[in-house]
């Protein structure tokens, strides 16, 4: 039998010894070259390296690899991994990537080139989503092949649901409580299955193991425990979350764990400073439900801001930043040269530097019905976890910024319609050439300018939107089950008020904005020098990402901020 037809073979899951069922049941990185010395030396690499957790199989040509899907496929077996020769004999490596695409959308696709090919691997990006492209020869594989299938790996693993016997959620598919559940889950990055009382027979299962008054959503633990309708503090005590500090003082405390907070969290660990972060919901703020950031430097197919808040709180993690989530902060006063935070517990945290990296929320729609439809078909911000329940709908998504832009991409992948509500003339004055090109090639996004929600109706949750023209002054209704909203945004800095330095929207000042008209310092500034760039009106506290008045709302600023600020608070501690 030659090699190419072996390779070809799956063994049928329930055939052979017990290693070998095991063997079969690992997740499948599949190589593909037509050069035979390449492809023993890549199958050589990747099970030197994975395989104890993955069943790495090879074939000589595209038409050979197809049938292993095939029989991949007749299985339930999943492939992690494509990793594949571009210029072979049969057809192009980006040929084949995308019929297997085609049939395995979530398997991450590495090209391998002999030459620098970077058309081929803009083609790539653009039909396939490549992940990434690798240079023959590899060597040495530790330095210039593993370090990238890691990551690949690491992301692919982070979504992969296998046979599920984790976490059920039961409740109905359009709710405040459930969303609010789901959401939670979704942020923390925790699997979880989602039952539809109003479909799913086996939800009835999970009803019937708690009381007949018991509130939805249900949730259901591996180990038989069911929650009714809990709150954010009961399932992170479930999961083990962090929300008590290991000691009462700290070097750096950062409040937020947006982009900004959790890169400003990685420098100070690995620089040695004792370092806690504190969020109210989880890491990643609004970046962390982006469904895709395509233009963040070094990641040119684009990473998810899931992807992205996982890689950043592993990191911070390995420094040993402690994290705490969910933790409100509700204040914060100075007894210098230190200052104490208190949480809605009560419970006090002295820091000798803090940041203030809280973010911003996009601001409440003012329309009838606004409130009574939150989380009921109405919902602020990307809000992915109710993808699935978007299969066939009409979206409405409301802004015209970047995140409105990915959002719509992102649903039209299982909306049967995505309508943008855009107030403006055009998208061009907010959004980024690239989305608005990308919403153009989408066949199923429309695009209504001059247009805004007056009202929402509907009975237990949202049917119908009223919007109106500007251009043309009429009011029309319209059957809407679920919308998005993305206007402006309001910073989470309630807590601050008196304390630090405001502008009339909410935003912390620093720097040389605290500085008035005349020159003066701010009257609670109690040094000889004039503030820090980013360190608010007390010093030693600095304010960085979108928090901060002025700054440029992008992820890639708002980490830049985070390390610039770790700077300034080394400069702090040895200057004063």
């Amino acid at each position: 039998m030659s090699a190419a037809r072996e390779s070809a073979r799956v063994a049928p899951a329930g055939s052979g010894t017990a290693a070998e069922r095991t063997e079969n049941r690992k997740p499948v990185i599949l190589a593909v070259d037509d050069d035979p010395q390449v492809l023993r030396a890549v199958r050589r690499d990747l099970r030197s390296a994975y395989g104890d957790r993955y069943r790495v199989l090879g074939a000589s040509s595209a038409a050979d690899a197809l049938k292993i899907l095939d029989s991949l496929d007749e299985r339930g077996h999943d492939p992690a991994l494509f990793l594949v020769d571009q210029r072979m004999p049969d057809v192009t490596g980006v040929e084949f990537l995308l019929e297997a695409v085609s049939r395995f959308p979530d398997a991450r696709r590495v090209l391998l080139t002999a030459y620098a090919e970077t058309d081929a691997a803009i083609t790539a990006i653009n039909r396939v989503r490549l992940d990434y492209y690798l240079l023959k020869p590899w060597d040495p594989p530790h330095e210039r092949l593993f370090p990238v299938l890691d990551d690949l790996l690491s992301d692919w693993l982070a979504n992969y649901r296998p046979a599920y016997d984790g976490i059920i959620v039961a409740g109905h598919l359009v709710s405040p409580g459930t969303h609010a559940v789901r959401d939670f889950f979704t942020r923390n990055g925790q699997p979880f299955r989602f039952l539809n009382v109003e479909r799913d027979p086996e939800a009835l299962t999970v009803i019937a193991s708690v009381h007949a008054d018991a509130a939805l959503p249900l949730v259901r633990f591996p180990d038989g425990t069911v929650l009714s309708a809990p709150t954010d503090t009961q399932l992170a005590q479930r999961l083990g979350l962090a929300t008590t500090a290991s000691r009462p003082h700290y070097e750096c405390v950062i409040v937020g764990a947006g982009p900004a907070g959790l890169a400003a969290g990685v420098y100070s660990a690995s620089e040695g400073l004792s370092t806690l972060m504190l969020d109210s919901r989880a890491p990643g703020g609004q970046a962390g439900t982006s469904s895709l950031i395509e233009n963040y430097l070094g990641f040119p197919s684009g990473l998810s801001g899931g992807d992205l808040t996982r890689r950043a709180t592993i990191q911070a993690s390995r420094f040993g930043a402690e994290i705490l989530h969910p933790v409100e902060v509700v204040s914060l006063t100075r007894d210098d040269p230190a200052k104490i935070l208190t949480l809605a517990d009560g419970t006090e945290i002295s820091a000798e530097t803090v940041l203030l990296a809280t973010g911003v929320s996009y601001n409440r729609l003012q329309a009838p019905g606004a409130d009574r439809f939150e989380g009921a078909g109405l919902y602020y911000g990307a809000a992915t976890t109710e993808s699935s329940a978007c299969i066939s709908q009409h979206v409405f998504i409301v802004g015209g910024a970047n995140s409105a832009g990915q959002a719509a991409v992102h649903f039209a992948k299982y909306a049967a319609r995505v309508t943008i509500l855009v107030r403006a003339a055009s998208l061009d004055d907010s959004m980024s050439r690239y989305l608005i090109d990308e919403i153009e090639r989408t066949p199923n996004i429309e695009v209504r300018v001059r247009t805004t929600v007056v009202s929402l109706d509907g009975a237990e949750h949202l049917e119908r939107l009223t919007l109106h023209n500007a251009e043309t002054g009429e009011d029309k209704e319209v059957p809407a089950r679920f919308m998005f909203t993305f206007i402006g945004a309001r910073p989470h800095t309630d807590w601050l008020a008196g304390v630090v330095e405001r502008d009339e929207y909410g935003f912390v000042l620093t720097g040389s904005d605290l500085i008035a008209n005349g020159g003066e310092l701010p009257q609670e500034w109690s040094l000889e020098r004039a503030p820090y760039p980013l360190e608010t009106s007390v010093p030693g506290v600095f304010a960085a990402g979108d928090v901060r008045a002025h700054s440029v709302k992008r992820v890639a600023s708002g980490v830049g901020e985070g390390a610039m600020a770790v700077s300034l608070i080394h400069r702090y501690r040895s200057m004063g």
